[in-house]
């Protein structure tokens, strides 16, 4: 497996030290990130991961790099990487700080990371038993506080699925611990709303733009519109379900808590849509 990594202006090897024992990120999870999908050497949609990117940083109080410093560090990344190459990761945390919740006075840490990725076609999906809080002061932001998505991960394995879905504090369907969730029901392609707590996927984002341009019928619901409890029709046939993400851009579910679940049309069509559309434009 072949990693470039680069922090501060400087590249390092997997084995070298690089963070601070001290660093917030990695103290209390102070930090923020973006992963991207490489493709032939290059970053999908880089300018939106950026732009999110600054939104995260702003939204926990870390001084945001210019965007120009950020490119400058992606490409050098990019000009040692490989062709098996798939994920590219900036991560931006508040910097050295004290043994405690409080932040030190220091610059903030950048690092970008290169590597391969798994991709697939599909995906099985179960109910993880904990909630998304959607009033949580981090909610929507893509933080390094990642505990959560990896013990639900890690439960999703054990049940032998790929991903976890969550609902939030009022049992609407939120997301999953790496994606946001597409249900199919009644001819339309819907997303749980951004107040659920769900991050606002890139992928998402570009989904719903392409599929109103291409004449897709797919939308964001509204707040109250997709109970958790729509897993149900899924698993009765009545209803379906896919994954949007950075890595896996957009995949049907075939597998719900165990049993096998039939794709839907809709979601069919936007993998196909999603796939030529990328294709298409590197950095829409």
């Amino acid at each position: 497996m072949t990693l470039v990594l680069w922090k501060d202006g400087r590249f390092v090897a997997p084995e070298e030290p690089a963070v601070s024992v001290l660093d917030h990120g990695l103290t209390v999870g102070d930090g923020v990130f973006e992963t991207c999908s490489v493709t032939d050497g290059r970053a999908f949609a880089l300018g939106r991961h950026l732009r999110r990117l600054a939104r995260s940083a702003t939204g926990l109080g870390i001084t945001v790099p210019d965007e120009a410093t950020l490119r400058d560090a992606v490409d050098a990344v990019l000009a040692r990487s490989t062709p098996e190459t798939g994920r590219l990761r900036i991560t931006l945390t508040a910097g050295l700080g004290p043994l405690g919740s409080a932040r030190g006075d220091g610059p903030p840490t950048l690092m970008v990371a290169a590597g391969p990725a798994v991709r697939t076609v599909d995906a099985r999906v179960v109910r993880l038993p904990w909630i998304r809080n959607e009033r949580s002061a981090v909610a929507g932001l893509k933080t390094t506080s990642y505990a959560e998505n990896a013990v639900g991960l890690a439960h999703a394995t054990r049940h032998g699925a790929d991903e976890g879905l969550m609902a939030n504090t009022v049992g609407a369907l939120c997301e999953g611990t790496a994606s946001n969730v597409l249900v199919e029901r009644d001819g339309e392609l819907l997303t749980p709303h951004l107040m659920t707590g769900c991050l606002a996927g890139i992928t998402r984002e570009l989904l719903l733009e392409w599929a109103l341009a291409d004449g897709l019928p797919a939308r964001e619901a509204e707040v109250d519109e997709l109970p958790f409890t729509v897993l149900d029709d899924v698993l009765a046939g009545r209803t379906s379900l896919g994954l949007a993400g950075s890595i896996r851009n957009v995949v049907p579910v075939v597998g719900l808590d165990g049993q096998r679940v039939v794709p839907g049309p809709l979601t069919l069509a936007a993998q196909e849509l999603f796939a030529r559309r990328a294709a298409e434009l590197v950095d829409p």
